[in-house]
């Protein structure tokens, strides 16, 4: 049973993705470039991927802190 589940949420998702076409990614790379302009991208990127970092350290900070406690 649970793996018709799996199997179904994968064809779900599998359908919504493959319903974006890549004009479409175009269009929204196109609109993303005229709100923010070129110049200001690179920093959005930038602070994307420095809150990916801290979240991962966040994580296994967590982690850690989980194994000590069990430790004790």
């Amino acid at each position: 049973m649970k793996t018709t589940f799996l199997l179904e949420i994968f064809i779900d998702t599998k359908i919504l993705f493959g319903v974006v076409s890549p004009w479409q990614i175009a269009i929204i790379a196109l609109a993303i470039l005229l709100l923010f302009g070129g110049r200001k991208i690179p920093e959005l990127m930038r602070g994307f991927g420095s809150g990916i970092k801290e979240f991962k350290k966040g994580l296994k900070e967590e982690d850690n802190d989980e194994k000590d406690e069990k430790k004790k």
